[in-house]
C-alpha cells in the first residue's frame, strides 16, 4: 500500500511564473523547470537555465517569459503540449501547470506537489518516490510505470488522474498509490511489485498480468480476468474504507467517485507467485 498524500504545502505568496512565448509542436526538454532549481536564483539566473528545443540547446528565457524569482511556487502557462520533463526530480515546492502538458511530468520526483489543470502526456510520475501529482484531465500511457529496461517503476507518493489514462498504469510499480477516476487501458498494474492502483471507471483488459504483489481495485466495470487469477471471497475491505476517507479529506476526490461496498477478491498472478490481489466492486449493490 502507499501513502495517500504529501503534507500540506505552505508558501509565503511569492511565485515564479513562466509563460510560453509561442506555440510549437517541436519537443522541448525542460527538466530545469523545477522548484529546486529556482530557489535562491534571480530572474536572470532562472532565464539562463538550460533547455532543449528539439536538438538545439537553448535557455528557459528563449522559450518562456519569466516573472518572479527565488520561490518554490512555480506557475507554468501557455502551449505546453510538447514540453517534457516539467518537475523532473523535484524534492519540494509546488508546480501548477495551467493547461495541457507533455510527457514525463514529475518523473523521478521525491517530494512536493504538481497540479496539471489540463491533460498530461505519457509517463506521468515515472519512477517517482514521493510527493503528489494531480492531473485534472486525461493522462497518457505508463502513469507511474517503469521505463523500458528498468525493473521498478513508481516507488512512493500519490498520483491522481481526474480523467482517463492509457495502458500499463502502474506497470512494475514498487510502492505508492495511483488513482484514476476515469477508464484505463490494458495491462494496469502489469508486473506490479507492490503498491495500489484504484480505477473509478472501466478497468482495461489483462489487469495485473505478471503482478507479484500489490492491489488493483476496480470500482466500475471490469473485464474478465486472466485465468491465472483465482476467486477467493467477497467482502467489505476495511483498509479500503480508510483509503477512501483519506482521499475524500484531500478535497481532490469526491466520495461518490469511488464508492465503497462489497468487493470480489481475486488473487494472482499465479504465474508470478499469486500474492497480488484484484478487487472488483459488486455492481449489484
Amino acid at each position: 500500500m502507499g501513502c495517500i498524500a504529501c503534507a500540506a504545502l505552505v508558501f509565503d505568496g511569492a511565485s515564479v511564473t513562466l509563460t510560453r512565448k509561442e506555440s510549437s509542436s517541436i519537443p522541448v526538454e525542460a527538466d530545469s523547470i523545477c522548484p529546486d532549481r529556482f530557489v535562491g536564483c534571480g530572474q536572470t539566473e532562472i532565464a539562463e537555465l538550460p533547455a532543449y528545443y528539439g536538438r538545439r540547446k537553448v535557455t528557459l528565457g528563449d522559450l518562456f517569459e519569466v516573472d518572479g524569482y527565488g520561490a518554490d511556487n512555480v506557475i507554468v502557462s501557455g502551449d505546453l503540449k510538447a514540453v517534457k520533463k516539467i518537475g523532473q526530480g523535484m524534492t519540494h515546492g509546488r508546480i501548477t501547470v495551467t493547461g495541457d502538458v507533455g510527457p514525463h511530468l514529475g518523473a523521478s520526483m521525491s517530494g512536493g506537489e504538481i497540479v496539471a489543470e489540463g491533460a498530461a502526456g505519457d509517463w506521468v510520475g515515472a519512477h517517482m518516490s514521493g510527493g503528489r501529482i494531480v492531473v485534472k484531465g486525461d493522462a497518457g500511457h505508463f502513469v507511474g510505470a517503469a521505463y523500458s529496461g528498468e525493473t521498478r517503476g513508481m516507488r512512493g507518493g500519490t498520483i491522481i488522474v481526474g480523467g482517463n489514462a492509457g495502458r500499463e498504469v502502474g506497470g512494475r510499480m514498487r510502492r505508492g498509490l495511483i488513482v484514476v477516476l476515469g477508464d484505463t487501458g490494458e495491462f494496469a498494474g502489469a508486473g506490479m511489485l507492490a503498491g495500489s492502483v484504484f480505477v473509478g471507471g472501466r478497468l482495461g483488459g489483462r489487469p495485473g498480468a505478471g503482478m507479484k504483489r500489490g492491489t488493483i481495485v476496480a470500482f466500475g466495470e471490469a473485464p474478465e480476468l486472466l485465468p491465472t487469477f483465482r476467486y477467493a471471497c467477497s467482502y467489505r475491505p476495511v483498509f479500503l474504507s480508510c483509503y477512501l476517507q483519506s482521499l475524500a479529506a484531500t478535497g481532490l476526490v469526491e466520495s461518490s467517485a469511488l464508492p465503497d461496498g462489497e468487493f470480489r477478491l481475486y488473487v494472482g498472478d499465479m504465474n508470478s507467485g499469486g500474492r497480488g490481489e484484484v478487487l472488483i466492486r459488486d455492481q449489484s449493490e
